[in-house]
């Protein structure tokens, strides 16, 4: 059978492609179309276009950047369309008898070969990755799953089909749940799962804007009402700052001991449900950008035992404990939407440490690093991320 000709494409056309609706870039003279990878890209898309049309050899192996794992590379090549046509290569083909035969060789083949981690056994190739969550990078955190193969291999959840029903039909010992759902998948074309499949989908989808939008104008009256009532404006900025710093323990300790309560759960489709539901799908599906913030109506639930709390600590005065919650209120919408730009923007370079901190949560170690917005308190307790050598697998 013979060998797939490849096309060429011109590099005026290669560097012409540099927006989110058509995005190329190259490595040597190799071509590939990222567009429907911008919006999944770890790093955030603007980091793509930034290259858009570019060849990111050196951008990718850049330490001080982000130097790109294997998995990087394998997106990669799942998007290869071609090989970069240059004037003088075009010029060959006009040239030739046989321009169809005249095609750019692509480049050798060792650099990758090199990238692969080398550990094979057999002739079998072996991949470094970590043991709780089968990945070896943040890239495979935006590795598409395929969900039939998925399944086929695992048993646990069908992507293509209502999540809910799976999981609460689906007869689960916790053990196979916890090991399941901390392996992370990455539904098609950066959508999100279906998690109902009927009239309830649209209520379990929270996009990142409705979070400042629904509460900041409430703690902004908040704070005015304290700043307003309050003795003085120093001790009214006292309790709201005050408020902001409780915020990160709360936010440590829900982490910790609400959203990974995991090996306290009950071994029951209650409470394997319910954990699914709570932050579970999040670890199952960490890029899903409708299901990264917390929606109104579960922050309401979760934030009324603090508002009964403030009340209860300063029941001397009433607006003091309005100023202290909208502090802590102002500190939660600060970790929504830091969580969510972790997960899908590029941040400045003072940033960028942060994000891979968090993302190791994700990929390496679930049972540490529960600090979003800080590490602080990972720091006080002893949970902050430590990173042991990946253990060596082999690859299927």
């Amino acid at each position: 059978m013979p060998a797939r000709t490849l096309p060429t494409i011109p590099i005026a056309d290669v560097k012409s492609r540099n927006t989110a609706e058509s995005c190329y870039v190259t490595i040597g003279t190799k071509v590939y179309d990222v567009t429907d990878f911008i919006n999944d890209h770890p790093g955030g898309g603007d980091l793509i276009l930034e290259h858009g049309g570019q060849d990111v050899e050196e951008i990718m192996k850049d330490e001080i950047s982000h130097s790109h794992s294997v998995a990087a590379y394998e997106i990669l090549d799942e998007h290869f369309v071609g090989f970069v046509a240059t004037d003088k290569a075009l010029d060959a083909v006009t040239k030739s008898q046989k321009p169809a035969e005249i095609v750019p060789l692509p480049p050798s083949k060792q650099g990758m070969a090199e990238l692969k981690m080398n550990g094979a056994a057999n002739g079998v190739p072996s991949k470094q990755v970590y043991a709780t969550t089968g990945l070896s990078s943040e890239e495979d955190l935006s590795k598409e799953t395929d969900p039939a193969s998925d399944y086929q291999a695992h048993k646990f959840l069908d992507l293509s089909r209502p999540l809910f029903l799976q999981i609460w039909n689906g007869g689960f010992s916790k053990d196979f749940y916890l090991e399941q759902v901390h392996r992370p998948r990455h539904y098609k074309g950066g959508d999100s799962a279906p998690l109902f499949g009927n009239f309830l989908e649209p209520l379990s989808k929270t996009a990142w804007w409705v979070v400042p939008t629904i509460w900041l104008p409430p703690v902004m009256y908040g704070a005015w009402l304290g700043f307003q009532n309050l003795s003085s404006a120093p001790e009214a900025a006292a309790y709201w700052a005050l408020g902001l710093f409780l915020w990160t323990l709360v936010e440590y300790i829900l982490h910790r001991c609400l959203f990974h309560i995991d090996y306290y759960l009950p071994d029951n489709r209650v409470g394997i449900t319910a954990h699914f539901l709570l932050h579970g799908i999040h670890h199952y599906l960490p890029m899903d950008k409708y299901r990264l913030v917390m929606p109104p109506t579960l922050f309401v639930v979760l934030a009324f035992p603090f508002w009964k709390l403030a009340h209860t600590v300063f029941a001397y005065n009433w607006f003091a404990a309005v100023t202290v919650f909208s502090g802590g209120i102002f500190g939660y919408i600060s970790y929504d939407l830091t969580h969510y730009f972790l997960h899908h923007r590029n941040l400045p370079a003072w940033y960028r440490q942060l994000k891979k901190y968090h993302l190791r949560h994700h990929f390496a170690d679930y049972q540490n690093g529960f600090g979003v917005t800080s590490r602080f308190w990972d720091w006080v307790f002893n949970t902050e991320l430590e990173m042991p050598p990946p253990k060596v697998v082999k690859a299927t």
